[in-house]
């Protein structure tokens, strides 16, 4: 998608202005981000080019007087909030100087205990998720915010343009950070950002399956181009699993059993975390996943991951294989379907088969519910072959 710069710092995408201005290198370390982009609202370059100019002159101030943290300003909500540059923060001890804390002190708090080991993503979404509450309501004490700060707060959300499900991950985030910083603090808190009401579904689109037709094509096409990519869609398309558990996978985890039949051994890696404790699992390897492991197993590489491309630095890109993979799919498709489609079509797939909703469970890494279902280790991999057999 290309993004046009037509009017100073902004650029047009989809017809739409953007505001963009890159931090100045001696501020970086007050920003979990090099730039700050957002939407001016706009397809009118004179409106753009107004509000774009407002922004930059309150940036300018800003960064002046940087030191005063109560300023006004777009991309507020990117600061890092509480935090001591040039160090870990998980590795400095919190001064709080209140019995009470402030919500950006909260922040703080909650990294500082639970952020260790974490991903960079675990922060940056607190971080992100207080700050607007900050950008909306400023930051008070925990015990100051009222419902209507959380009614103002969940206003500012739809301002924003965020659809339900992407409201309800900031609340969640929001209430984890307060309801932590409060237990450690001894503070008895009401919270205002529980049970606040807002339509869970707008802007959500349904997942969408891939047809059994569209399927069909993609495999074909797979067959027909072979390469690493096509490889990759194709260990997706047959076994359920998630985009960045096959792009982060190794070699070694495309394992050969005795009888000549192939699994994946879906594990952590360093690289690669799994989304839940219930997501490590071995899948068989039957039909087109069978085929694209092999060609994987087949080639002659120093590189120990199955998917080098995608692997090139300390953390596996699923987002840049995600990208690529639904732009070439797009064409092979219905309108909606993704690589993420894949997951939904082997759940649709395993239903037409009759095959049990547990052994469904443990094919796709999902959560089982029932205390029962947390004892043993699982089915037999011959027992998933058979159930994974059956949808080919």
């Amino acid at each position: 998608m290309s993004e046009t710069i037509s009017r100073p710092f902004t650029f047009v995408k989809d017809g739409v202005f953007y505001f963009s201005r890159r931090i100045p290198r001696e501020l970086k370390e007050h920003y979990t981000s090099s730039r700050i982009a957002y939407s001016l609202r706009t397809k009118s370059p004179k409106i753009a080019e107004v509000r774009a100019r407002r922004a930059a002159d309150q940036l300018d101030e800003y960064w002046y007087h940087l030191r005063c943290r109560d300023a006004e300003l777009p991309g507020k909500h990117m600061l890092r909030l509480q935090r001591t540059s040039g160090a870990n923060s998980s590795d400095l001890p919190l001064v709080v100087s209140s019995s009470s804390v402030l919500l950006s002190e909260a922040v703080g708090i909650y990294l500082q205990l639970k952020g260790k080991g974490r991903p960079v993503t675990f922060q940056r979404a607190a971080e992100r998720s207080c700050g607007y509450v900050i950008d909306a309501c400023g930051d008070k004490h925990l015990d100051a915010y009222t419902k209507a700060d959380a009614n103002a707060f969940r206003d500012a959300l739809i301002a924003r343009g965020l659809a339900g499900s992407s409201m309800t991950r900031v609340f969640g985030t929001v209430r984890a950070v307060t309801n932590f910083a409060a237990s450690e603090q001894g503070l008895t808190l009401n919270n205002p950002f529980a049970g606040v009401y807002y339509d869970r579904s707008a802007g959500v689109s349904d997942r969408t399956s891939v047809p059994a037709e569209a399927l069909a094509v993609v495999q074909g096409k797979c067959r027909e181009l072979d390469d690493d990519l096509r490889w990759l869609v194709a260990l997706v398309s047959d076994t359920g699993m998630r985009l960045a558990e096959a792009a982060g996978m190794t070699r070694e985890d495309l394992v050969q059993g005795e009888d000549g039949s192939l699994y994946a051994r879906v594990r952590p890696h360093p690289w690669r975390r799994l989304k839940t404790k219930g997501s490590e699992r071995d899948v068989p390897l039957e039909g087109e996943a069978r085929w694209a492991a092999q060609r994987i197993l087949d080639q002659q590489t120093s590189s120990q991951f199955a998917f080098p491309r995608y692997n090139k630095t300390d953390t596996t890109n699923a987002n840049a294989a995600s990208a690529a993979l639904n732009k070439w799919m797009k064409e092979h498709v219905p309108a909606g379907c993704s690589m993420h489609s894949f997951r939904h079509s082997m759940r649709d797939r395993l239903r037409a088969v009759e095959c049990p909703a547990d052994i469904v469970d443990q094919i796709g890494g999902w959560q089982t519910d029932g205390v029962g279902h947390g004892y043993g280790s699982g089915y037999p991999l011959e027992v998933l072959r058979k159930w994974l057999s059956k949808t080919m």
